[in-house]
């Protein structure tokens, strides 16, 4: 399975970035590989507006199946759940490969509603 994980670098031993649509990067794990890409995630990282929906597009694009992040904005967590990708929820900035790990094992709760009202600045 692809995953994309919120990053603050292109690191998994770095914390995952907690805003999904203004993550810095976007790594995507391919967890039978083990495999990780890390993907600059500058143009919506500063994005005026429609950072979440155009970063739910660039995940959908990298065939990415599930997203790990710590927050969902309304129109990024639709722009996900149209593409049929699901978004598990950490609920500390712990370290990328914690997060990877602690979604192989199941542990990470699945959201079925955004968790945030959108628009962090």
């Amino acid at each position: 399975m692809k995953i994309v994980i919120t990053s603050s670098s292109p690191d998994l031993a770095d914390p995952i970035d907690m805003h999904f649509g203004r993550a810095k990067y976007f790594i995507l794990a391919d967890t039978e590989t083990d495999e990780g890409t890390a993907h600059d995630n500058a143009q919506n990282l500063h994005a005026a507006q429609g950072a979440g929906i155009q970063s739910a597009e660039t995940v959908s694009r990298l065939g990415a199946e599930a997203v790990v992040t710590g927050s969902v904005g309304p129109k990024a967590f639709r722009a996900l759940q149209a593409a049929g990708i699901k978004i598990a929820l950490v609920d500390t900035a712990c370290p990328g490969a914690e997060a990877l790990q602690r979604f192989k094992d199941g542990s990470l709760p699945v959201l079925d509603s955004p968790n945030s009202e959108g628009h962090i600045m």
